[in-house]
């Protein structure tokens, strides 16, 4: 829990940083201005497509039901699809920036041994980013349950979070053995850091920062259990 808080606690320091802000700025606000852009522009045809499916659904026996949840459904679509998109923007390129600005000014002193990092990196990425549309999708009728709006986009975006971004902080520094062992060993502190950041990603204005917010936690929260290990089992740093 302590080395939980001091992940938050530095990340949010990182963030006043002007070259961090930028970096943390821009993925959220280019896959808003590109879902909006698309939304705006296929959004009748989506409705049509919606307007065909939802009326056999056993529980719209309305027209004016079946027209609202089409809007519901659409609307929490394109909200997922710009979540994950601002999140892979900021796995893919904005955290190989963030990372070497955390590791010079907090971690210099650890070495880098990641294996095969980029394709490695890109591969998880690709591979959770993926996994979770599809999840979206299958998930977008249980949102219309009283009360599954609460919970279901929160714990599927704490998954994405902790399948993206533990990985991606650690491959750069870490070797496969290593950060095997860092994943089994701290998979409870992962799992919460995917939740409360997954959190933040719904609060409105601050769910701009949140993808890279979670990318500096996990970076903080993986490079320390890196030194911790390293430093146990009296590798030279």
């Amino acid at each position: 829990m302590i080395e939980l808080l001091a992940a938050f606690t530095r990340s949010l320091r990182d963030l006043s940083r002007g070259a961090v802000l930028w970096h943390a700025l821009w993925p959220p606000l280019l896959a808003l201005v590109l879902w909006m852009t698309l939304g705006f522009a296929f959004w009748s045809d989506a409705q049509t497509l919606l307007a065909r499916l939802l009326p056999q659904l056993p529980w719209t026996g309305w027209d004016w039901v079946a027209r609202w949840a089409g809007v519901f459904l659409l609307l929490a679509a394109l909200a997922a699809l710009t979540y994950i998109t601002a999140t892979m923007l900021v796995a893919i390129f904005a955290l190989p920036l963030l990372l070497r600005l955390v590791a010079q000014r907090d971690y210099p002193e650890l070495g880098r041994h990641g294996e095969n990092v980029f394709w490695t990196s890109l591969g998880n990425t690709l591979a959770a980013g993926a996994i979770f549309i599809l999840g979206s999708l299958l998930m977008l009728p249980l949102l219309l349950i009283p009360g599954m709006l609460l919970v279901l986009p929160l714990l599927w975006a704490a998954w994405l979070n902790q399948r993206t971004f533990r990985f991606d902080a650690l491959a750069d520094h870490a070797t496969a053995a290593e950060l095997g062992r860092i994943v089994g060993g701290n998979r409870r502190a992962f799992w919460l850091a995917g939740l409360v950041t997954a959190g933040a990603a719904h609060l409105p204005l601050v769910n701009l920062l949140a993808p890279a917010f979670t990318a500096l936690v996990f970076v903080h929260l993986g490079l320390a259990a890196l030194r911790r290990l390293r430093q146990e089992e009296g590798i030279e740093l």
